[in-house]
């Protein structure tokens, strides 16, 4: 887009298609807003706050054209799992933990940024982040369900509101179920009249107007005050120790979903990314939404899969959408008759699809030992409700202790040729395992009293460590000692000079011809 002016033209750093994704996302961006502020158990109105600077400072920095900033369905739910149990949900105090919270975590991702920490984000292994986000979803959906059938809940303990709400259908409220039925059914069905089409601003629209019409008497989004975000930097400190933990995890799990985005996104389009740069952008992100009045944001899926699109083509129309929903704010209050029920029909829709029955199969197919670490994060991420984080922490550690077991093993596969013992070593060999390597070699060599000779194969052994090295020279030096000529055979490249410098004999440069049979 070019603008012409006495006689000079300056060139602008978005185009046309920016501007009209940038809206687009916007009409999908404001009512989520709303809905994912009271999933993270905040005043609705302060998901405006969220979604308004902070994606508008994010463009700044992103390295993604695509990726969404703002508030986010999984971020919400950490951020309610960590401020629920240190105040009521919705307070004054509540609101100010929760700007704190979004302090932390931006400080944090923008001390990985900027120190090219990027590769600490992909600590989660794929079977912990398939558990957790079912497991999050999962909760996520009976959350809103009192919301939904218009039931009075005590909003602490989201399993416990859920059951009591199922288990008392005299609590439901006829207009909020017919309400949220409907709202679902057109959210999931819209899709299919196109994809660009703004479904929930629709639905939103709809929502109000049927409020209206029935004269609604459930519980409605209530007072939205007319105002740009109150920008301010007091925050309460002294809870600070309380908060560390909880938004390191945010910090790091709120990043896999825009991270495995925009990888994508580059991916299709061949283009570079740059984790370290996205992480200063989502940690500027996020501290605008403390000095915003806002809560932790994150990368959305859905509506960066709408700006693509829309015809996105710069990280520019995340700042149009920014711009967009702040122009919004002195218009908010018309939605203050918008029901509950209605948000929490469009939270449902949006985040049923991260329940992934399909990926667990898929784990037992391939790898079973990974479904022991997705179900164990998806099991801790319920039992821990709402400190959902604590699920998180489970899996690392459950997905840890299964490798270390696996680098425990190793396997020692023998068979004779003449009177030649060939011994093939399979597996790491560090100081965890030494003790098996040292046990099979005697173990071998007693079974095969006939043999004259030892040749080691080095060609199974992916890794050597130093105290491996000097075991693996003991039992050599040992069979020498029991009158044994030794040979190393199919020495790798990689692990020469290690043979020269501490086993202290010339490794085999040629592959063995008298191979395993």
């Amino acid at each position: 887009m070019t603008r012409r002016r006495a006689g000079f033209r300056t060139q602008l750093p978005f185009g046309a298609g920016d501007v009209v994704a940038g809206l687009t996302v916007a009409l999908v961006l404001i009512p989520q807003s709303l809905a994912y502020a009271q999933l993270a158990g905040m005043p609705a109105y302060r998901g405006l706050y969220a979604a308004a600077l902070p994606p508008l400072v994010a463009a700044f920095f992103a390295s993604s054209p695509y990726l969404q900033t703002g508030p986010v369905a999984i971020t919400a739910i950490l951020t309610f799992g960590a401020l629920s149990a240190l105040a009521p949900p919705g307070s004054d105090r509540y609101v100010s933990l929760g700007l704190l919270l979004a302090l932390v975590v931006g400080a944090t991702r923008l001390a990985l940024g900027l120190f090219r920490g990027g590769a600490l984000a992909y600590l989660m292994s794929h079977a912990v982040v398939i558990g957790f986000t079912s497991a999050a979803a999962l909760l996520i959906v009976l959350s809103q369900l009192p919301a939904a059938l218009g039931a009075s809940t005590s909003g602490e303990d989201i399993l416990r509101d859920a059951l009591s709400t199922l288990a008392e259908p005299s609590s439901w409220n006829g207009a909020a179920v017919l309400l949220s039925l409907l709202v679902l059914a057109f959210l999931l069905a819209a899709p299919l009249v196109h994809p660009l089409f703004p479904a929930v601003l629709v639905a939103v629209v709809l929502s109000i107007a049927y409020g209206a019409a029935v004269d609604y008497g459930g519980e409605t989004v209530g007072a939205i005050p007319a105002a740009l975000p109150p920008l301010g930097l007091a925050f309460p400190w002294e809870s600070l120790p309380s908060l560390l933990l909880p938004g390191v995890v945010i910090a790091l799990v709120g990043f896999a979903e825009p991270a495995a985005i925009a990888r994508t996104f580059a991916a299709l389009d061949r283009q570079p990314w740059d984790p370290n740069r996205e992480l200063v952008g989502q940690g500027v992100a996020n501290v605008t939404a403390a000095v915003a009045g806002g809560f932790p944001v994150g990368g959305s899926f859905s509506r960066s899969a709408l700006n693509r699109r829309a015809g996105a083509r710069t990280r520019w129309s995340g700042a149009v959408a920014g711009a967009a929903a702040l122009a919004f704010l002195p218009f908010a209050g018309s939605l203050s008759s918008l029901p509950t029920a209605a948000l929490g029909a469009v939270v449902i829709a949006a985040v049923g699809g991260l329940i992934r029955a399909r990926a667990f199969v898929e784990l037992w197919r391939h790898a079973k030992p990974q479904v022991v670490v997705g179900a164990m994060t998806f099991l801790a991420t319920l039992a821990f409700s709402p400190h959902v984080e604590r699920g998180v922490l489970v899996g690392i550690a459950t997905a840890i202790g299964i490798h270390l077991w696996r680098e425990l093993s190793l396997d020692v596969h023998s068979w004779t040729v003449g009177e030649t013992l060939h011994v093939k070593p399979m597996g790491v060999l560090w100081f965890g395992n030494v003790t098996r390597l040292e046990v099979a070699f005697v173990d071998r060599l007693a079974e095969h009293p006939e043999a004259r000779s030892l040749a080691v194969h080095m060609i199974g052994l992916g890794r050597v460590d130093l105290t491996g090295a000097l075991a693996l020279r003991g039992v050599l030096e040992d069979a020498e000692a029991a009158g044994l000529e030794v040979r190393l055979e199919e020495v790798p490249p990689r692990a020469r000079g290690l043979v020269l410098r501490v086993l202290g004999r010339e490794a085999a440069t040629s592959t063995s011809e008298e191979q395993a049979p």
